[in-house]
């Protein structure tokens, strides 16, 4: 059977990467109001991709993308973990002011998302997959179609809301048979993944976009398609398609010698090895103490890393069907498509898992932006960028119209030829749970500083340190440069209204 699923998946790709390239083609009729296919996953570090580097994860339909698209070398996320990151995306707003500081924060009613800014009553508008700003399962913020993956979250619903309220994925395996488990009567993300296939999360969620994309081939349309994978459980049926050498662990495991590192990391990293052999599903199939040992824990963590690349795989799959459908309902030529992710993953680096961390792989996402009736080629964007400036770019590009409310700015500009404003990246982090806190700025020369409020703070130079593995921060010869890049955190801080206060 798992041979018979991964022949099936790579004749599948092949197809996909066939048809992907002619998605992309033709020419823009005058007038028309332009589509918005918004394609985003959960937890995809950038370098999963061959624009990126990566030639052996098996992600034909991404890479196609990239090739008819601009890519955006360095986006970086405005927080990295998932509700923080997702209000930035939808709003064009830091977490700080859009209230969204933490995971499971519900994004307030009255803060408007990009269909809500766009206020146009032509466009039918949908969101599918996962949401995590609030009121996971019900229609809102100016979507008009509402497709949910998602039942973890009821405890975080709002007052009013019926709590017994299931997904649109629930009734889906509800329908193949399924019956849900344990006493509230929901299917957990852990049964989810240990479905076949054509039964998983994003072959559901291909499918109901398929659907949304025909049904609405006659009129403008936003739709927003939200994966879960690659995000854990580091589980599905395509574990074994990647091999070691095509997913192997990160050059900078174990790379536990930063010097002066937060210590606050050191406590994560020892909480993470006690989880990280569940995560993967290998207890209770092997040694249960596999963690325990260095020579376990990388036995572990290799198989996290395969299982990961296969989850890329199931949502490339994923991207072909959407794609085709985009294809043959003629709608290509006027769809821009947005693929990026909320979040990365360290996968190993710094035998860390996960995000939460101001190291890169946490921070840095993949960001491609195909405006078929702009361009149709790969145009590459090396300036560092921030997913705080796409709503204001998909605004003018859609409407027209600059936004110079938001902090963020259009990078339409930028796709002519010109520059940004503002050439720094700003990150934040504000911990709710004990730990610290610290605000970020990424410099076009390469240098990132993060300062921390209650721990210590890091500086690297990413073009001679690409793993960061110098901490530069204590060093007397960077002394200018922490001052500098911290000039920058604090003005940046003045005009978006952020009150933290560095150490």
């Amino acid at each position: 059977m798992a041979q018979l699923t991964r022949r099936r998946l790579l004749q599948g790709m092949a197809a996909a990467a066939v048809g992907a390239p002619s998605v992309l083609r033709a020419a823009r009729r005058t007038g028309d109001k332009p589509n918005l296919l918004f394609l985003w996953t959960d937890q995809q570090r950038a370098n999963t991709m061959a624009v990126y580097g990566n030639h052996r994860f098996r992600v034909p339909v991404m890479n196609e993308l990239a090739s008819r698209s601009v890519v955006f070398e360095r986006t970086y996320v405005s927080q990295p973990v998932c509700t923080p990151s997702r209000s930035t995306v939808m709003t064009g707003l830091y977490p700080h002011q859009n209230g969204c500081v933490g995971n499971n924060i519900p994004l307030r009613a009255e803060t408007k998302t990009l269909p809500e800014l766009v206020n146009d009553s032509s466009y039918r508008t949908g969101y599918m997959g996962k949401w995590h700003l609030g009121d996971e399962v019900f229609r809102q913020h100016g979507f008009e179609e509402w497709v949910s993956i998602e039942d973890i979250y009821w405890e975080y619903f709002s007052s009013g809301r019926d709590r017994k309220a299931r997904s649109s994925y629930h009734h889906f395996l509800e329908s193949l048979g399924h019956k849900p488990e344990g006493e509230e009567g929901r299917f957990s993300r852990d049964f989810a993944s240990l479905r076949p296939l054509e039964q998983c999360k994003p072959a559901f969620l291909a499918n109901e976009a398929t659907s949304f994309i025909r049904r609405h081939q006659r009129e403008p349309w936003i739709l927003y398609v939200n994966f879960l994978e690659p995000h854990p459980p580091y589980y599905g049926p395509l574990n074994d398609l990647h091999s070691e050498s095509e997913a192997p662990l990160p050059r900078n495991y174990p790379g536990t010698a930063v010097d002066r590192e937060p210590a606050w990391y050191s406590r994560l990293r020892e909480n993470q090895k006690a989880k990280v052999e569940e995560k993967v599903y290998l207890t209770g199939r092997g040694d249960q103490n596999a963690a325990e040992s260095e020579a376990g824990l990388r036995r572990v963590l290799q198989q996290l890393n395969r299982n990961y690349a296969g989850l890329c795989s199931q949502v490339d799959e994923a991207l072909g069907s959407i794609f085709w459908a985009l294809e043959t309902s003629g709608q290509a030529d006027n769809t821009i498509i947005v693929f990026t992710s909320d979040h990365g993953e360290m996968g190993g680096s710094h035998s860390l898992i996960q995000k939460t961390v101001a190291y890169e792989e946490a921070m840095w996402v993949p960001m491609l932006l195909h405006v078929p009736f702009r361009q149709n080629r790969k145009v590459p964007v090396s300036q560092p960028v921030g997913h705080i400036d796409l709503v204001p770019t998909l605004l003018e590009l859609m409407t027209g119209k600059k936004e110079d409310t938001l902090p963020g700015e259009s990078w339409v500009w930028l796709l002519d030829g010109g520059k940004r404003r503002e050439d720094h990246v700003f990150v934040q982090w504000t911990d709710r749970e004990g730990g610290p806190s610290w605000r970020m700025a990424i410099s076009p020369d390469g240098l990132k500083l993060a300062q921390f409020d209650r721990d210590n703070s890091l500086l690297f130079d990413r073009n001679r340190d690409p793993l960061e593995m110098s901490n530069l921060y204590y060093r007397s010869d960077h002394a200018a440069e922490v001052r500098r890049l911290r000039s920058n955190i604090e003005r940046w801080q003045k005009a978006t209204g952020d009150v933290f206060a560095m150490s």
